[in-house]
């Protein structure tokens, strides 16, 4: 391993971190409101990220994959870190809470300790609604885009950033693929920004949802959530920004590019819009009471289905109070999650697209035994190495979420609630029932599941493999 490379990427990437902060602390002195405690962030960021890059001179700049999990993963866990002073400083939270919050902001997972965000200093807020929106993409990815150090090998940082099983370029270079897809997603937040403003949002508002929007992540400027709000043009806004970033960026750089025929045959995105539209139209016959509008039930059940499916974790209504099949279907949308190549999280349609395939090629087999029919996807076969890992990846996403389960359920609380708790921050969603449901928060967790769950959502938002990886003894041998 180069662990020289390595700590002096990770200090490149702490002072990325830093100049994340700068946006708060300027919207603090907008505001009126102290600015110390993201000067106390940056001072340390700033001061770890620089002794990093100053004193460590790798004189071997290459990077083995081995090197691009440590390096991401340590990424992950070092801004969250950072990320987690503010609200300590401000005295907003206490640090385990704090840690909590943010590990949920980067990760994009919108499970919140906070029961009054209108309590929260104006900045306090828009950092919290932006550490979900730097992580939507990627740390490593955009620092990819601007880092030019990074070129060399980068491509192995990209494999174990990348949500999903496979890693797309749309361009020859590396460099020039992640500016795309940061440009694209730049492009979609200030798109839904004017239109959030003009539908009635302040400017303030409106700018950290289009953050959480595009990020999947879900926090809101308002307790309750994007309902508050009473208003069906901004959640018709919302739902249709979801859908784009639930679908693969790479799809919409060939949309852009005069390619709109290769993504109509993408078997990935009818398979994650059929999820969608089928969901929406079951949801909307189990809400529909006779006597209310069938337009207003269609709009509450395809906001939660899009908020769900796209693990944002948004919420119009207290979808607790549903029918059973309406909450059995709840529960089932905090798995599936956005594509492969989206800020979605979950276990990505294109693994479920293919492990359906995988079982009916199974199932073919049994019954024709001499046959060779292959799995394929876009005319392609897949290999049993993706397939296998394919496979490998559920394992570990069911084997987390029994243990987080039980972790929770170790504690007194309730199958319902420990299941989805589990659920929801290993699927990176947010919400989920019990007493951690769409109008409930996570702050009467103990410490310990509150650590856990914040381990749960690295785990998630870092594909499983990323940090299972490095908890293996082969890992670190030489």
């Amino acid at each position: 391993m180069n662990l020289r490379f390595c700590a002096f990427l990770l200090g490149w990437l702490l002072l990325l971190g830093a100049a994340f902060l700068l946006l708060p602390m300027g919207a603090a002195l907008l505001f009126g409101e102290s600015i110390l405690p993201y000067c106390y962030a940056i001072a340390l960021a700033a001061a770890g990220g620089g002794a990093a890059v100053r004193y460590i001179k790798p004189t071997d700049r290459r990077i083995q994959p081995r090197d691009g999990f440590l390096v991401v993963t340590g990424a992950w866990v070092l801004i969250s870190l950072i990320g987690a002073i503010p609200y300590v400083a401000a005295g907003a939270l206490g640090p385990v809470d704090a840690i909590f919050e943010s590990v949920s902001g980067i990760t994009t997972t919108g499970s919140t300790v906070i029961a009054d965000v209108s309590a929260l200093p104006k900045a306090l807020v828009l950092w919290r609604a932006m550490s979900q929106w730097v992580g939507g993409m990627g740390i490593i990815l955009f620092t990819i885009a601007i880092l030019p150090l990074l070129g060399i090998g980068g491509m192995q940082l990209f494999k174990a950033e990348v949500p999903g099983p496979v890693a797309d370029k749309v361009q020859p270079r590396l460099a020039s693929t992640a500016r795309s897809l940061w440009g694209i997603y730049l492009g979609l937040t200030v798109l839904e920004w004017l239109l959030l403003k003009l539908a009635g949002m302040t400017g303030y508002e409106a700018l950290c949802h289009s953050f959480t929007t595009l990020a999947t992540g879900g926090f809101s400027t308002r307790n309750t959530s994007v309902g508050e709000f009473g208003s069906p043009l901004i959640e018709w806004i919302i739902v249709f920004f979801m859908l784009m970033a639930g679908i693969n960026f790479v799809l919409h750089y060939k949309i852009l590019t005069g390619r709109g025929r290769e993504v109509l045959k993408d078997a990935e995105i009818r398979y994650f819009l059929a999820l969608v539209v089928g969901v929406t139209a079951v949801l909307t016959l189990v809400v529909h009471e006779p006597g209310n509008s069938f337009f207003d039930s269609l709009r509450l059940a395809a906001f939660q289905t899009v908020s769900l499916v796209t693990t944002t974790g948004y919420a119009t209504t207290d979808f607790e109070l549903w029918p059973a099949l309406g909450v059995m279907l709840v529960v089932l949308l905090l798995i599936p999650g956005g594509m492969s190549g989206s800020t979605g999280g979950g276990t990505k349609s294109l693994r479920a697209l293919l492990a359906f395939r995988s079982l009916r090629v199974t199932l073919h087999r049994l019954i024709h035994p001499h046959a060779v029919r292959p799995v394929k996807y876009g005319g392609v076969v897949v290999e049993e190495s993706v397939l296998s890992g394919i496979w490998a990846f559920l394992t570990a996403y069911i084997l987390l979420t029994i243990f987080g389960s039980m972790v929770v359920a170790a504690h007194g609380y309730d199958v319902l609630t420990s299941l989805t708790a589990s659920l929801t921050t290993i699927g990176n969603v947010g919400p989920g029932l019990g007493q951690v449901g769409a109008y409930d928060n996570f702050a009467h967790f103990p410490g310990l599941v509150k650590i856990t769950l914040a381990v749960l959502m690295l785990f998630g938002r870092l594909e499983i493999f990323t940090i299972l990886a490095l908890l293996t003894r082969e890992f670190w041998k030489r």
